[in-house]
């Protein structure tokens, strides 16, 4: 042992270079043929770039952030819900789309029933709501009322001054007896640690049944999981008669960091309250994040439901998407929609980092002679993607693209999409390669005329709120500015 010892010593530093430059190579070799395999060329040279850089440390990287999946166990159980999802979805009645919706309308439908077995709905009524705490209030009311069942997920879910209202009425509803389940992301959550261990400690104290998703466990199901897999959903569904969906999560506005306090920032959201038959879906699909976290089948007949209400004239059809899907579904219901566009396309996004699939649709609609608007945050809470999406502007202004930019110091965190007057999306889904790729997603497509109006109101108030930006004013921003957008846009390819 000596002597190896002494052998390591005299020696070691003559080998060890050896070993480095071999490994250096090996990898770098490897790396050539794994990562390309099954992924975008730009997230592919972003990877290989990574590793070609510094390959004891770009391919450890890349081992345990390279795949946006689950693990085989989580998938076997995703798909298994998946086919439970189908089934379930069968005993929601299919609707009709109205007789003067454009032709393509029925081709986006079966694309959705296809990606994320959710049939067409008819005769749903909707209301949007744009104030944030009108919104929380609303939807504590709407809890208060539960008489069967009270059902909440969000990304974020915290109890502080602004939410208490919402957390009495979930523990006044248990208190009552009635079944509260809440699911909440686990990263999203315990983010915001004091308002994360407040929670727990309330839906404990009055013995509410909830979860962390995706909880942050690196080895899980016997392999590694990725950390930054994230649920995004934000529901609250009532009785199965009204359901909540949308962008906001359930936390102050300013998000409760003392940064964003002193800076003034706050969030504005766009949120959906509906009734019909569509809140069948919205249960159904929170009853699949339950399970997922839980293991608990929720009785059928407590999740799908024939609505009381069917006076609405809304036509709706809701679209999950996340790694548990083979497709990318939010990103092929966007596409879809963007080259069906004749005349006009409004799309609201506080991320706005599309794919080459994306920006190729929205440029192409554009130079056809669609009006195109974008609207995005003045300011950006998150360095990297606010500077990644910034790299995109040039190519959209001279396509003809219309950018608006919310003002400062709020940051526009809604998320929409309107396609000429037939068609909406809302939901929880950004423009950006996270939400295709990484994170649960749940968007809704919206058709109908009283509908359409609504939605146009808000771009209206969100219009008035903002500036345009010109090509020219844009030209002359800082060439340093310039290098750290494309820097920027070079690193978020790597997913």
């Amino acid at each position: 042992m000596a002597e190896v010892w002494q052998w390591v010593t005299h020696e070691g530093l003559v080998v060890l270079p050896y070993v480095y430059w071999t490994l250096d190579v090996l990898l770098r070799l490897v790396s050539l043929v794994v990562v390309p395999r099954n992924r975008r060329p730009g997230s592919a040279i972003a990877w290989l770039l990574a590793i070609m850089v510094l390959p004891l440390v770009g391919f450890p990287l890349y081992l345990m952030l390279g795949k946006a999946q689950l693990p085989r166990r989580r998938r076997e159980k995703q798909q298994a819900i998946n086919r439970l999802m189908r089934v379930r979805a069968h005993d929601i009645p299919d609707s009709e789309l109205d007789e003067d919706a454009p032709s393509w309308l029925q081709s986006a439908v079966r694309l959705n029933r296809e990606l994320g077995a959710f049939p067409l709905t008819g005769n749903n009524s909707a209301d949007l709501e744009i104030d944030y705490d009108t919104s929380i209030s609303a939807m504590a009311a709407d809890v208060r009322a539960a008489q069967e069942s009270v059902h909440v997920l969000f990304y974020i879910m915290g109890l502080d001054e602004v939410t208490e209202e919402f957390f009495a009425a979930l523990c006044d509803r248990a208190d009552a007896g009635i079944a509260v389940r809440v699911l909440y992301d686990h990263w999203g959550a315990l983010s915001h640690g004091a308002q994360y261990r407040a929670m727990r400690r309330r839906l404990d104290d009055h013995g509410i049944e909830h979860f962390p998703m995706n909880p942050i466990q690196p080895i899980r199901d016997g392999a590694f999981q990725r950390p930054d897999l994230r649920n995004h959903r934000k529901m609250v569904i009532v009785d199965g008669e009204v359901g909540w969906m949308g962008s906001q999560n359930m936390i102050a506005a300013h998000y409760d960091k003392p940064s964003n306090i002193r800076r003034g920032l706050h969030w504005q959201e766009t949120m959906a309250r509906f009734r019909g038959p569509i809140v069948s879906e919205l249960n159904l699909l929170f009853a699949t994040d339950w399970y997922y976290e839980s293991d608990q089948t929720l009785p059928e007949e407590t999740v799908v439901r024939h609505s009381p209400d069917t006076s609405g004239t809304y036509e709706c059809q809701l679209v999950p998407s996340g790694p548990g899907f083979v497709a990318e579904n939010n990103l092929a219901l966007f596409n879809q929609l963007f080259y069906s566009a004749t005349e006009r396309i409004v799309a609201v996004s506080p991320y706005f980092v599309p794919d080459e699939s994306m920006l190729e649709a929205l440029v192409t609609a554009a130079r056809r002679g669609v009006a195109v608007e974008l609207f995005v945050s003045e300011i950006g809470d998150q360095f990297l993607v606010f500077h990644a999406q910034r790299s995109y502007y040039s190519v959209l202004l001279e396509a003809g693209v219309k950018i608006w930019l919310y003002r400062a110091p709020t940051i526009l965190h809604a998320k929409h999409v309107s396609i000429d007057d037939s068609v909406s999306v809302i939901g929880s889904s950004n423009m950006d390669i996270r939400s295709f790729v990484l994170q649960m997603e749940c968007s809704l497509m919206i058709g109908g005329t009283d509908a359409m109006e609504k939605i146009r109101e808000v771009e209206a108030t969100y219009r008035s709120r903002s500036r345009e930006l010109t090509l020219e004013e844009w030209r002359q921003r800082p060439r340093g500015m310039q290098i750290i957008d494309n820097l920027c846009r070079l690193a978020s390819a790597v997913v």
